[in-house]
């Protein structure tokens, strides 16, 4: 069921419904991860300085430019952990479009989805962003502690906390936050193992832009797939 979700949402990508929500959601991130990027470059020339003073050397004026440049480089690699908690963020404020467009083109028996009120979606947004950095800062040690399984690390701890927000929204809009929940509890196992199928591309530049309306379609087919084995309401 996860990799028919997945290759269903992957193959939806440029479905004129996709579009509009794909290209704003992949101008938001672009524009965020240059703005950070400018932002850092600027503190760390500005902290260097045009010229530093060296004992025996003299004036040294190349050490802001490679401040800024390594700032670059640093912000590339940085990009992988920004895209968790921005993906997070998009794919709470446009799961809605894109979960419409999924049950429009695979559910059209379904009767419109009640939806989730705006301020309810952005609280709800703002909190699972905050938990997810604070997760990560926390990972950071493990990171540290065991280099070599890191990668394993990241991948398991943002697919558990990606999955569960992800498919908690795709649900709410259909049942409620209590039902959603309790659902999502039932089938804890799978849903991480797909939250960890979207962490995994997370990591990869350029790929990982697009994460968000992928993964918020892969978990409106995962909702749809579980509730109709369980039998539950869908709204």
């Amino acid at each position: 069921m996860i990799f028919s979700a997945f290759t269903r949402a992957v193959g939806q990508v440029f479905d004129p419904r996709f579009r509009r929500v794909l290209f704003l959601g992949l101008g938001l991130t672009i524009g965020l991860l240059v703005v950070v990027t400018a932002v850092v470059m600027w503190l760390l020339g500005w902290a260097v300085g045009d010229a530093v003073t060296l004992p025996f050397v003299g004036p040294v004026t190349w050490l802001n430019d490679l401040a800024s440049a390594s700032g670059f480089l640093v912000m590339m690699l940085a990009s992988v952990f920004l895209m968790i908690p921005i993906s997070s963020a998009m794919m709470g404020f446009f799961l809605e479009e894109v979960a419409e467009a999924v049950e429009e083109e695979h559910y059209p028996h379904l009767p419109p989805a009640e939806g989730v009120p705006f301020m309810e979606t952005l609280m709800d947004t703002l909190g699972f962003t905050g938990v997810i950095i604070l997760a990560n800062l926390l990972a950071l040690i493990l990171y540290l502690i065991f280099a070599p399984l890191a990668p394993f690390i990241f991948w398991g701890v943002n697919g558990f906390l990606l999955g569960r927000e992800y498919f908690t929204l795709a649900a709410m809009r259909r049942i409620g936050r209590e039902a959603a929940q309790s659902l999502r509890r039932r089938h804890a196992g799978a849903i991480w193992i797909a939250g960890t199928l979207m962490a995994v591309p997370l990591s990869i530049p350029i790929l990982n832009l697009l994460v968000p309306i992928v993964g918020a379609a892969t978990f409106t087919h995962i909702y749809h797939g579980l509730a109709k084995r369980q039998g539950a309401q869908v709204g």
